[in-house]
């Protein structure tokens, strides 16, 4: 019965990784605007409690499912309780990306973004939050399509959390030490943001075009940061 349940747990693992890499970006990102001694903090503060909600979800699964259900039908578009969660993640990521690579990259400075440079980390982590909610309800529902054994979902949301434990450090450390890496991982959380509002309105962008293009994208820029330091 294990062996049978191995391969559907390994690649559940490998998609709750990939999907993951989003909120890894994202409380990278935000954990920048905290003193040296609350990043970590942030961290894992961001990832334990997205561990949390979801292991919460799945002793509600059958609640979950339903939100799949049509609530109302605006110009000949289905809206469900997913949807409407989509939609609002996807247009709250698209506010804080374009919000972030607009104070990277305009070289006037919002005197207000300055005051409030060092955040507050409970606000920081609510932002998290919600970004933990949506992405776990999309999560929770491309799983249950995936497995039927309720524990095998169980264990891959504490895994893939785990090693996303391990892994957010380093990344979050080369994309802080690399400002050009900053940008594209905006970029890239902006076009996550404009799948989440078209997979809302049941017009789904497949994951693999995006995340080709990103890869794409940071090969470029890696071999670009070797050739600059020889030239």
């Amino acid at each position: 019965m294990f062996l049978d349940s191995l391969i559907p747990l390994i690649s559940l693992i490998s998609l709750e990784i990939i999907l993951g890499i989003d909120n890894i970006i994202f409380i990278s990102i935000l954990s920048d605007k905290l003193p040296a001694n609350q990043k970590d903090k942030l961290r894992y503060w961001g990832l334990g409690l997205a561990m949390l909600i979801r292991l919460l979800l799945l002793t509600v699964i059958s609640w979950i499912l339903k939100l799949d259900k049509t609530l109302f039908t605006f110009q000949n578009i289905d809206f469900s309780g997913k949807g409407l969660i989509l939609l609002t993640g996807g247009l709250f990521l698209i506010y804080k990306s374009s919000k972030e690579i607009m104070h990277k990259t305009e070289d006037v400075e919002d005197e207000n973004f300055e005051k409030n440079k060092n955040s507050d980390f409970s606000k920081l982590l609510i932002e998290v939050i919600v970004l933990d909610l949506v992405f776990s309800i999309d999560s929770i529902i491309t799983a249950v399509g995936m497995v039927q054994e309720l524990w095998v979902m169980y264990v891959a949301v504490i895994v893939s959390v785990l090693i996303m434990l391990f892994a957010s450090k380093p990344i979050s450390t080369f994309i802080q030490k690399h400002p050009s890496f900053k940008i594209l991982a905006l970029c890239f959380l902006l076009m996550i943001g404009v799948s989440l509002i078209a997979e809302g309105m049941h017009f789904e962008i497949p994951k693999g075009y995006i995340y080709f293009s990103m890869a794409f994208a940071f090969i470029v820029n890696v071999l670009q940061i070797r050739r600059v330091p020889n030239k």
